[in-house]
């Protein structure tokens, strides 16, 4: 028979077998859920950080060419597109040398009636000055000679006509209403009825302090980047590029001269190809106005895939340092998505 002592030590061992445990808080607090970020959330959080570099609005937007997917914060924001109108501009001068309707080796007369300021602007002066389309077009989209520029709208027949061929190839959200010189006085305020631009613009600063104080502070104008004028979507431009690298809309050796001059860009060095990996294949397009940065074209991965990116920053006050970081991340980060995301099927 077992003692008292026995069945004592009984009931104590089997009193603790049956305590219930000690709870969660006994050993620390319980540990946080892990919560995975998938790639695109991830992508779409850095274009949010990129966006407070600026007192500005930032619109981004880009998309895969082979298999259509599309990544964007505002990209059915219309922004002021600047001198990145001038990709549809080369657009619509390829198209008219596809109809036959121009050669690259046609010699286009330097009317002084379209001379605006920097650039080839002194060769406007020369009586017979000539040149030719390519010249014009390698100025227009290398050095964004906005002077070139112009004998190019000129000669397609007008801001309408550049219009007409965007919307035609069924590209929306994009519109050009002027050439350079009128941009350029929109986005000072000014509206000349008369004279040359160099003297309209000369007077006006003098009658006006506050508009060298823009230039020299980089201030934006906000009348003109409400302006729903000469404005794209981030998207809307991507489907632009997208037109002409499809093939659709260009012949092969338009769509393969056009990007070869946007892969020798001189401007915006610090903008979509300021942070990619040595020799990474790029043709793009700037555009820049007081408080206004964009940039905007096609990037290849070392696997050949490409995608187009835009980036528009507009509203900005601190200054170009700033907005060429926002593209030149935005365009680091797309690359760096596109290149480990897992491979898609094309749409």
């Amino acid at each position: 028979m077992p003692s008292f002592r026995t069945i004592g030590g009984l009931c104590a061992a089997l009193g603790l077998f049956m305590a219930p445990l000690p709870s969660a808080d006994a050993f620390g607090p319980p540990p946080k859920p892990i919560i995975q970020q998938t790639a695109e959330a991830h992508l779409l959080a850095q274009f949010d950080r990129f966006a407070t570099l600026t007192d500005g609005a930032v619109g981004i937007a880009v998309l895969d060419l082979q298999t259509g997917e599309v990544q964007s914060r505002n990209g059915d924001t219309l922004f002021p597109m600047a001198s990145a109108y001038k990709v549809a501009v080369a657009g619509k001068i390829f198209s008219m040398i596809d109809a036959g309707a121009l050669r690259l080796d046609d010699k286009l007369p330097l009317d002084p009636a379209l001379s605006s300021e920097g650039g080839i602007v002194w060769m406007f002066s020369r009586p017979g000055a000539s040149l030719t389309v390519e010249k014009l077009m390698d100025l227009m989209l290398t050095r964004s000679d906005n002077n070139a520029t112009d004998v190019l709208v000129h000669r397609a027949g007008g801001p309408q006509a550049v219009n007409g061929f965007v919307t035609g190839i069924g590209v929306h959200g994009l519109r050009v209403d002027s050439d350079t010189a009128h941009l350029l006085y929109r986005a000072m305020g000014l509206n000349p009825s008369s004279g040359g631009f160099r003297k309209n613009v000369d007077a006006a600063r003098r009658a006006d302090a506050t508009l060298q104080q823009r230039d020299v502070r980089d201030l934006p104008y906000m009348p003109f980047a409400l302006d729903p004028r000469d404005t794209a979507t981030p998207q809307a431009m991507n489907q632009l590029l997208a037109a002409y690298a499809s093939g659709r809309v260009l012949k092969p050796d338009s769509m393969q001269r056009l990007f070869t001059i946007m892969a020798h860009c001189q401007t915006g060095k610090a903008r979509l190809a300021g942070m990619l990996p040595p020799n990474t294949p790029i043709a793009h397009k700037t555009g820049s106005l007081n408080g206004i940065g964009n940039d905007v074209g096609i990037i290849a991965l070392p696997d050949g895939r490409r995608f187009a990116i835009t980036v528009f920053v507009m509203k900005d006050s601190k200054g170009h340092k700033s907005r060429d970081r926002i593209m030149a991340e935005a365009a680091r980060a797309a690359y760096d998505y596109f290149l480990f995301a897992p491979r898609r099927r094309a749409a």
